[in-house]
């Protein structure tokens, strides 16, 4: 199982983000969270198919309607052992 870890920079807090990553992910079969950071980023982890994960990673560089996506950032890291669905912070 691959795990990456996504900062994604631009408009992505207040327009559907977190929600819409939420839905993508789970349409991938991928488990993990997604969170609003304190500088108006947002984080995401994922872990799964690594296939599914690069896929995930391409959409996130676009994101949903009403976003605008400035930077991506991305690390593969450990997965967690007991992560289970996708949640939202």
């Amino acid at each position: 199982m691959a795990a990456i870890r996504v900062q994604v920079y631009g408009t992505v807090q207040g327009v559907g983000f977190r929600y819409h990553t939420r839905n993508q992910a789970v349409a991938l079969h991928l488990a993990g969270w997604v969170k609003n950071m304190h500088d108006g980023s947002v984080t995401v982890q994922a872990q799964g198919d690594a296939q599914h994960l690069a896929q995930l990673l391409e959409w996130l560089h676009q994101g949903p309607p009403h976003c605008r996506v400035a930077r991506v950032e991305s690390d593969w890291v450990a997965a967690e052992k007991d992560l289970t669905g996708f949640a939202t912070y």
